[in-house]
């Protein structure tokens, strides 16, 4: 039983949009089950995306692997699959979540130590002979498809993988066929055709049907896609009041002033970075004082007690999203002993215009964390809620993410704040225009060319500063 998840469109670009009702998620997944004879065929005659393979089958005990090594043991039966697993797997993913599944080894008849992790995506097909064989797992398919094929073809086709990809011989399996396999097909598989929405005679080569499949699949897509309008978030969002989870660096004189020097053009390089890390390390100590704390008295070196405060969790957690958020990590490292540092790194399809995860490195374990999510400047929003989505994706909770950006637009604030109503946003300065570019206005210019002294594409955004983001 396999798994075939299609990146037609990642669904980390699905993300949540700000609708009349705050902190509304919206992921939509199509789930596609191919079940019957030789349905990878059909799979791969589609050609709809990339695949990660894995399998379901359960885990054997001592004697049933010695009964598979002799060919006796029934793979193709109902109890040989890990429904629980399979169908907790799908629920997560239906839901935008990350999962790791297991990887198997048919020559071993085992699963590898090292599971996968996979993301999900629009398009998830399930391919299997036994998924309809199951009512919670029928309840998830959104399409179930039959696929159908000669009982000669199912046997030579058989012969050939068995033979050539996992390295057994042809007496066993077709021991394995007459005992098990062809038994199985009549008793569990055949049946369960009646379920399925859409029947395809001879598998891969019937072109006809799959097109058809191909057509309904992407029409699904289209009714159900959610794509960013940014004119029209940036217009919902006209003379509304800043949320309340906003926190805005007081604007002192000195803070004024930081911001003259850094928003200045004619500011040289050394100024630029000088002044951007004091913002920063004035940034990163306002962060802190959002995180819980609790009461913690010790004694002074003259004996006497002092009533003082400790932070109260288990540990912080600093994120930054790449390249221009990596460069609060040391204003974040000064002031947090062992801070544990991940990196992600968001950029555009030219083709979808949508944010897509390229890189992901997150420390180990980061459900109870607080995690200190960094980025230099926040536009539309699209950067900052993607990766937002990611750390969620990780079971880091949302009320204990914080937000942290040197500038903001109010677009980006609010785009945010609706879309992940717990998440604190913690900033120096909010700039209220957009242009059609995306630009903050008055801004700052392109924060990672500016630090690093490289030169900016002519369509760069605020919200990426490797590549234009949406």
């Amino acid at each position: 039983m396999q798994m075939f998840i299609l990146n037609l469109t990642n669904i980390h670009s699905l993300l949540t949009i700000s609708s009349s009702q705050a902190g509304t998620a919206l992921v939509l997944v199509f789930v596609c089950a191919v079940c019957g004879t030789h349905s990878t065929c059909l799979y791969r005659a589609c050609n709809l995306g990339a695949s990660v393979v894995m399998s379901f089958l359960q885990v054997l005990t001592a004697e049933q692997q010695l009964q598979a090594a002799n060919n006796d043991y029934n793979f193709d039966h109902p109890d040989a699959f890990d429904f629980s697993l399979l169908v907790h797997t799908l629920r997560k993913l239906k839901q935008g979540k990350s999962v790791k599944i297991p990887v198997y080894d048919f020559t071993t008849h085992g699963r590898q130590k090292e599971w996968k992790t996979v993301y999900g995506a629009s398009v998830i097909i399930f391919e299997g002979i036994m998924l309809f064989a199951d009512k919670e797992l029928l309840k998830l398919l959104d399409m179930k498809i039959f696929v159908d094929t000669d009982s000669d073809i199912r046997l030579v086709r058989r012969l050939r993988r068995d033979i050539t990809e996992r390295g057994r011989d042809i007496e066993g399996v077709i021991k394995q066929y007459n005992k098990f396999v062809k038994p199985a097909f009549e008793q569990y598989i055949e049946p369960t055709m009646r379920l399925a929405d859409i029947v395809v005679p001879r598998g891969g080569g019937n072109m006809v049907a799959i097109d058809l499949i191909v057509q309904h699949v992407h029409s699904q897509l289209e009714e159900r896609k959610l794509r960013w309008d940014m004119a029209a978030l940036a217009s919902a969002h006209q003379a509304q009041p800043l949320p309340q989870t906003l926190s805005v660096l007081e604007s002192t004189p000195q803070v004024r002033g930081m911001h003259t020097i850094i928003r200045n053009k004619e500011t040289s390089r050394d100024e630029f970075i000088f002044y951007s890390k004091r913002l920063m390390r004035l940034l990163i100590e306002r962060a802190l004082s959002f995180l819980p704390s609790q009461v913690h008295i010790v004694q002074t070196p003259q004996g006497e007690d002092y009533e003082g405060r400790t932070f109260h969790g288990k540990r912080i957690t600093g994120v930054s999203i790449l390249r221009a958020g990596e460069t609060m990590e040391p204003a974040l490292r000064a002031v947090c002993k062992d801070v544990r540092i991940g990196k992600i790194l968001i950029q555009t399809n030219q083709d979808t215009g949508e944010p897509e995860l390229h890189y992901l490195r997150l420390p180990k374990d980061i459900s109870e964390d607080h995690v200190i999510l960094t980025d230099c400047t926040v536009s539309t929003g699209a950067a900052a809620m993607m990766a937002i989505r990611v750390l969620l994706d990780h079971d880091a909770q949302e009320d204990k993410i914080l937000l942290v950006s040197l500038l903001m637009a109010e677009m980006g604030v609010h785009s945010v704040a609706y879309a992940f109503p717990q998440v604190k946003i913690i900033t120096t300065a909010v700039d209220k225009k957009v242009n059609d570019l995306f630009h903050i206005i008055p801004g700052i210019g392109n924060f990672g060319d500016r630090y690093f002294g490289t030169n900016a594409p002519p369509d760069w955004s605020d919200d990426d500063m490797d590549e234009p983001s949406c």
